[in-house]
């Protein structure tokens, strides 16, 4: 459980780094910072997805609050506007927790109240709840209220509202329920209460900043509107409820409510075949519960959204974060699901990249997104052992790309003379180090990306694998030339003697060798193209240049174009994005390459623990219990980006379980009559004048 107490509380500089979110499986969230001031356009009590798990609307942005002892009122919230903030409810919050979700604890003159705040899975709904929970003076105090001012915004998630004269002021009223619709177009906005009155308003509140958009070189201000007040009697203890959705609903089932959501969390965990670690490890647990949040449904199946707050479903976030998101934690229905959604948006060989927030057709700008696909299903192969699903439903399309890929697709992805994958065109970005502005790609990696290569070659061998699996001789041939051909160029073009490691990119010119961690995944992917010797000379270089305590950098730091920190504006963040800024998702390939090339020892497990603790004690910090999307390059290396990245979480997850606690699946009992062992394994790296086998374990 993250707990802070007064002192925390009660420094504002402090809190406004620390973040709270809540999902509600949709793609929509609730979130705010611990004293509820919001920093961010992001930031509300509903921001509802409308097309799940896309078309976010921030609703509801808050509530003020403020209780009432006598005739005396105290203001429990607080805003930023210019120069001030105001009111200062933070003097009297004396603690804030995740119990398992947001619980607010306020303390004036001998009165507790304790608001809750969650979210109904498969809704969008989010419940608050106050409870006097401590009464020092029950004779004296003889009005004890608590009044509610919803503070609604009804606009786009990535945009702020200002005072305007279109808005619909009306509200339907019935006993408990009051509906406001105050834009066509847009969902009514319900709010079930049991409050003693509700009394209208109609009033603009202006002047809100957000200081985090500020940063950012974004939009800051924001006007919104209050369309009515609740009043709660609290004097007989009894609890004042809110429900604000885009469905009726009946206050009087918020404890209902409340107990199924706090046993819907408890399943996410104890379901897991590594529940008795989880349940004992509170770094795994709080990972596991983390990773639920991101999993949401796209139709009648599941996708991933990539992170919180501003981030929908993408292609390559979804199949890297997939085996961590949903093998250890058991998940594997949604897993599943995950892979036939996918499936299902297969064109011309490659995976979507993104499904725009409007619901548009998706984008298909990517060239690893499809070969992460493979390293996917061959997770969830190897954690299930459902060869059924994978022959029926993925390899057909894992053929179709093959074929896609080898005669060429989009943006001139073709496998070339060499047996290796080649890409690019001008003006487009199409591995995950894809920062753009305008029709500037900052780092292009036109070519042959190294990272490219080496899941070419895993996918190959994956394909090879299959092949094998179901008695296909001439698929299984096929597959074997193929990446034997590749694993032959590959050591022959990309090996840097000079600097011993790999080249970033090869394109015909002089090779890239710029050190970025993109070389890394030739080491940590099952099916690897290097030798014993060359994967520890990679691993120990990237260690020595590119290794921090929250993640690796994505360009050393004595490299000229290093960019140390992540500020600034959206020119200058997106300079920064892929050349030096830190990412934590990486650590977690880092950590299974350096247990890898270490025989899986003990000792290489213990210092990869060693170097996720820094992790561990971040979940405190920006989004709570979640790790961020990006660190600064540079000491003290400040969490920037999304709070909640899925890769993030995901990867960290993997890499505990499986590679600092040493927990694997085991491998699925062999067909009878299939072979003994797998054909593509890990070649000599020989760079010699023509293709040779590869060695088998």
């Amino acid at each position: 459980m993250i707990q802070f107490g007064k002192e925390m509380c009660g420094d504002l500089d402090a809190v406004l780094r620390k973040e709270w979110l809540e999902t509600n499986g949709l793609g929509g969230f609730a979130s705010s910072t611990i004293i509820g001031l919001n920093t961010r356009r992001y930031h509300g009590l509903l921001v509802a997805a409308t097309k799940p798990p896309v078309g976010r609307v921030v609703m509801l942005s808050k509530l003020e609050e403020t209780l009432f002892i006598e005739s005396q009122p105290f203001d429990l919230s607080a805003n930023r506007y210019p120069g001030v903030v105001h009111p200062q409810g933070l003097r009297y919050l004396k603690q804030f927790r995740l119990d398992p979700f947001p619980v607010f604890t306020y303390e004036i003159e001998g009165i507790e109240i304790e608001k809750t705040v969650f979210m109904i899975h498969g809704e969008n709904s989010t419940i608050v709840h106050y409870e006097l929970t401590k009464n020092n003076h029950p004779e004296r105090i003889k009005n004890l209220r608590l009044e509610l001012r919803p503070l609604i915004a009804f606009r786009d998630y990535h945009s702020t509202t200002h005072e305007n004269g279109a808005i619909n002021r009306e509200i339907e009223q019935r006993p408990g329920l009051a509906t406001i619709t105050p834009y066509q177009g847009l969902p009514s906005l319900h709010l079930a209460h049991n409050a003693a009155e509700l009394r209208k308003t109609g009033d603009w509140y202006r002047n809100f900043e957000y200081d985090v958009e500020r940063e950012r070189g974004l939009d800051f201000s924001e006007d919104l509107f209050n369309p009515c007040v609740l009043r709660f009697d609290l004097r007989l203890r009894r609890p004042a409820s809110v429900i604000v959705s885009t469905d009726p609903h009946d206050a009087a089932q918020v404890a209902e409510y409340r107990q199924a959501e706090i046993m819907r969390r408890r399943n996410v965990t104890v379901s897991s075949p590594v529940a008795s670690v989880i349940d004992h490890d509170a770094f795994a647990q709080d990972l596991a519960v983390a990773a639920d949040q991101y999993i949401v449904s796209r139709g009648d199946q599941k996708t991933v959204i990539a992170g919180y707050h501003w981030f929908s479903d993408w292609g390559r976030d979804t199949m890297i974060a997939l085996p961590g998101l949903t093998l250890p934690t058991g998940r594997h229905d949604v897993a599943r699901s995950i892979l036939r959604t996918f499936a299902q948006h297969v064109d011309r060989g490659m995976l979507p990249n993104r499904f725009p927030d409007a619901g548009e057709t998706p984008e298909y700008n990517t060239v690893d997104a499809t070969l992460w696909f493979f390293e996917a299903a061959r997770a969830y192969l190897a954690y299930t052992g459902d060869l059924e699903f994978v022959r029926n439903e993925l390899c057909p399309v894992f053929t179709d790309i093959i074929s896609w890929h080898v005669r060429g697709t989009r943006y001139g992805i073709k496998v070339d003379s060499s047996g290796l994958l080649s890409s690019g065109e001008a003006g487009v970005q199409l591995t995950w180090m894809d920062a753009k502005v305008g029709d500037w790609v900052v780092t292009p990696r036109r070519g042959k990306p190294v990272e490219i290569q080496a899941l070419w070659y895993n996918a190959l061998c994956i394909m090879e694998d299959l092949a094998r699996k179901f008695a296909d001789e001439p698929g299984q041939k096929r597959y074997r030339n193929m990446a034997t051909v590749a694993s032959w160029s590959f050591n022959r073009l990309f090996w840097n003697e000079s600097v011993g490691c790999l080249y970033d990119v090869t394109n015909g010119a002089p090779p890239d060798p710029s050190i970025r961690p993109n070389q890394i995944f030739a080491v940590s992917l099952t099916h690897s193209m290097l030798s014993p010797e060359r994967a520890q000379k990679v691993v120990a270089k990237v260690q020595e240049h590119l290794l921090t305590p929250y993640g690796l950098r994505s360009l050393a730091s004595t490299d000229p174009q290093y960019r140390g920190r992540y500020t600034g504006s959206p020119v200058e963040r997106d300079d920064a994005y892929h050349q030096g800024t830190v990412w934590p998702w990486l650590l977690g390939h880092f950590i299974t390459a350096y247990v890898k090339v270490n025989g899986g020892s003990d000792a290489a497990r213990s210092q990869a623990g060693e170097w996720l603790e820094p992790l561990r004690e971040h979940l405190t910090d920006g989004g709570l219990g979640h790790i961020s999307e990006i660190f600064d390059g540079d000491a003290p290396q400040l969490p920037r980006g999304c709070i909640a990245q899925a890769w993030s979480v995901a990867e960290i997850l993997r890499a505990y379980i499986e590679d600092v606690k040493g927990i694997r699946p085991a491998p699925p009992r062999r067909e009878a009559g299939a072979a003994s062992s797998p054909t593509c394994q890990r070649p000599s790296g020989s760079s010699g004048p023509r293709p040779r086998r590869r060695h088998h374990r």
